[in-house]
């Protein structure tokens, strides 16, 4: 099998999956933009050949790459970055070179069209915020104040987007006519405001649309909420799924059919009743992304359900029944960040010594993840969702 990896060295765990394809025999071959020298020795190992261009945004470098590896090595069994700044380029590539194991270019669209996937949530009974098209002034604040309006605030995001780039939180009728003002016309959305806490559903599909692993995650800010106004992130993985959460969660895989793929779907947990979509406590989807949750939420995975995430997906794609039995214990994994400009009450040594049995891992965010995953992390384990909360509010406390 020929796998070839979409930046393999970003983000800098990624070449796990790499690392887990080659030691199941595949043929794992690398295409990025840093220069080989300055990869680790851990993405060097990992791949049979790397291939560098100047830039991954340069769609004829990327091509002319694929082509040198599919004449060196035969066809080209699977395309894949796992990251959701590159799938509109890796369902390209699959489209030009026959290669049929992911979404093709069109496929692809569709899956990133926060407007389509209106219909795929309506198609498995899940509700959904309200939405619309952004046309002008006077018909967005229809969409609010008209007869059956949503109401304020509003949500203006791009049909197609990436994370919370180009969210806006719109919350009178002057505040929307000064983003129209500035609006470039690229493709827009309105979209009712919910109320409550965003969870996600990530699972490892397999060829059937079934899932080989469940994972649950808990996010208290919303991203758009800690990019805009520059909070702490705190989130958790959590070691078990909430029965209702993962029914939902297999209805939408079945909807959207998907195959074969790493996704993390975002769903509201109501913190109140709303209209058209449920009572407190209720499921509301949001977003799927067909790619695993970002920055280190794998490696959360891992430690949640002392399993090894990289290997089942390396595993499925290869469609090897057998998996390392999860043999220690379940934890809710909890992921703190702090940012720089900030003054903590703690600092790092008094983290490390409070919570030194605990933690798992620490260090920098790189620049281009720091907008919404802070600028250094602490994760660390534990059995409570108690000493988790406890943990984060000691990382994050500021004078």
């Amino acid at each position: 099998m020929n796998f070839v990896f979409i930046s393999p060295h970003f983000p800098s765990s990624y070449w796990q999956f790499c690392d887990r394809l080659s030691r199941r025999g595949v043929t794992v071959l690398g295409i990025g933009d840093a220069p080989y020298e300055q990869l680790s020795t851990e993405v060097r190992r990992s791949l049979v050949e790397y291939y560098r261009v100047s830039s991954l945004e340069s769609y004829d470098e990327v091509s002319r790459a694929v082509a040198f590896l599919m004449w060196k090595y035969g066809r080209i069994d699977w395309i894949e970055s796992n990251n959701e700044h590159w799938l509109a380029l890796d369902a390209r590539l699959r489209s030009d070179f026959n290669v049929t194991t992911g979404p093709d270019d069109f496929e692809m669209r569709v899956l990133q069209s926060k407007a389509d996937m209106k219909v795929f949530y309506t198609r498995a009974g899940i509700p959904s915020a309200r939405q619309a098209r952004l046309v002008d002034a006077d018909q967005a604040i229809a969409f609010a104040e008209g007869e059956a309006g949503v109401g304020w605030p509003l949500i203006a995001k791009p049909e197609r987007g990436v994370g919370a780039g180009g969210v806006r939180r719109l919350q009178d009728a002057d505040e929307l006519r000064r983003f129209v003002s500035s609006w470039d016309g690229i493709p827009y959305l309105l979209e009712q405001f919910v109320s409550g806490e965003i969870v996600s559903y990530d699972a490892i599909v397999d060829a059937h649309g079934n899932p080989l692993f469940e994972n649950m995650e808990e996010f208290p800010p919303s991203m758009l909420d800690v990019a805009r106004d520059r909070l702490d992130l705190a989130y958790l993985s959590l070691p078990a799924v909430d029965p209702i959460l993962a029914r939902l969660g297999r209805r939408a895989l079945k909807s959207f059919a998907i195959r074969s793929r790493f996704v993390h779907m975002e769903f509201f947990r109501l913190d109140r009743e709303m209209a058209g979509l449920g009572r407190m406590g209720d499921y509301v989807g949001l977003e799927v992304n067909v790619r695993p949750p970002g920055g280190f939420s794998p490696d959360m995975m891992n430690f949640a359900h002392s399993c090894d995430v990289y290997d089942i997906w390396a595993a499925m794609i290869t469609g090897d029944s057998h998996v390392e039995e999860r043999s220690g214990e379940p934890f809710y994994c909890a992921y703190a960040a702090r940012r720089y400009e900030k003054d903590y009450v703690h600092s790092h040594d008094e983290i490390v010594s409070a919570y030194g049995q605990s933690l798992v891992a620490s260090g920098p965010i790189p620049d281009a993840l720091s907008d919404e995953m802070g600028n250094y992390m602490y994760m660390a384990k534990f059995r409570g969702n108690g000493e988790a909360g406890a943990f984060a509010h000691f990382v994050q406390e500021t004078r």
